[in-house]
């Protein structure tokens, strides 16, 4: 047996292939314009790395192999050849200009953001994104939907786990578009390898980009900025779709916009504010209240028997709609809409045992919003 096991890994080490059935290491070239131009000018500088190695390696292997001691080969007597240093610092000195004249050309074209089509504010929140198109009235978080039962090791992990969201940032192909990034709490980056844009995101300070994607599609991308212990569950993903498509889509978010604000004057039973909170507090809150409201204490304190799901109803709504401070309780006043926020403190008051008994309406959370 053991005898088998080394000849597999002397296989495996000189025939790679059979330990991988797909193996990629280069870059792809992308959907767009700057991803395509960064691409080649990586050939480019890959290609000229390849020739240099040969010239370098083959002058190396062959003065070793012709002027070697068993050929009697003595070594030349010469120091400080002023030829030779004038052609080590001439040569490398064209090869780097080679290589500038296309990569200023690729820097230029990836910081260009002016005449753009469509402008959206994309806000990095802890652990979500915020995508604001700008003159359009369209606003709204891109949550994570991955679902804790993969998350833990309870069931097994779809083709895009981690790589999923309920609402993707949507987006017309050959318009170009500028983003600009910045952050509610911490430092984020927003990375998209398929558009090669990759932007911080910086609390106090807008960064900006520019895009135009040339396919249909959906792409994904992550958080690439160490920003807390869920920085892994803040995917992005993006619909490239049609032009028409893409208006029809903004005429279904403007619609949406108005139903919600309709619905927040609805009298909601607690039995429908109580199948709403529960989905609301699995996609904002499970993650660091647990699914069962224990908590991971002393950071994230449990809701289940606490003072605050247990207490005064309009202290609860406070603290959920305006956070805390010093802790890592979020402000969900503008992350969630008066249906969102009135479910899922009622769900809170009375799940796990709480059974607290009382109900928010959506439209007390409207009063409180005027307020605020």
């Amino acid at each position: 047996m053991l005898q088998n096991v080394r000849i597999l890994s002397v296989l495996l080490a000189f025939f790679p292939a059979l330990a991988w059935s797909e193996w990629e290491v280069n870059m792809t070239r992308g959907v767009t314009d700057t991803s395509a131009a960064i691409y080649d000018l990586h050939m480019i500088v890959f290609y000229i790395c390849v020739v240099i190695s040969i010239v370098v390696f083959g002058v190396m292997f062959w003065s070793m192999y012709h002027h070697r001691k068993s050929k009697g080969a003595e070594p030349h007597p010469f120091h400080e050849s002023s030829t030779i240093e004038i052609l080590w610092t001439i040569v490398p000195l064209i090869i780097l200009i080679v290589i500038l004249v296309p990569a200023t050309k690729t820097l230029i074209q990836t910081y260009d953001t002016a005449e753009s089509d469509i402008d959206i504010q994309v806000t990095g929140y802890q652990w979500k994104w915020r995508y604001k198109y700008i003159g359009q009235d369209v606003d709204f978080f891109s949550v994570i939907t991955t679902p804790s039962d993969e998350i833990y090791n309870k069931a097994e992990k779809n083709p895009n786990y981690l790589l999923e969201v309920d609402r993707p940032l949507v987006l017309p192909i050959n318009k170009k578009i500028r983003f600009l990034f910045t952050s509610n709490d911490v430092i984020h980056a927003w990375w998209v390898p398929a558009l090669a844009l990759k932007k911080d995101a910086i609390p106090g300070f807008i960064n900006e980009s520019s895009t135009k994607i040339n396919e249909p599609g959906i792409y994904r991308g992550q958080c690439a900025e160490l920003c807390g212990k869920d920085h892994g569950f803040m995917p992005i993903v993006i619909k490239a779709v049609t032009e028409s498509e893409y208006v029809a889509w903004v005429a279904e978010q403007k619609a949406l916009k108005q139903k919600e604000a309709s619905a927040s004057q609805k009298d909601w039973s607690m039995e429908e504010l109580m199948a709403k909170g529960e989905e609301v507090y699995n996609k904002n809150c499970s993650a660091c209240h647990q699914p069962t409201g224990v908590g991971l204490p002393p950071v994230f304190p449990a809701l289940k028997d606490s003072p605050i799901a247990l207490g005064p109803i309009q202290d609860h709504m406070d603290i959920v709609f305006s956070g805390k401070a010093g802790t890592g309780m979020s402000a969900y006043g503008e992350q969630l809409s008066a249906v969102e926020l009135a479910a899922v403190v009622t769900y809170e008051r009375n799940a796990w045992g709480n059974n607290v008994g009382d109900k928010l309406l959506p439209a007390d959370v409207e009063k409180l919003k005027g307020g605020k």
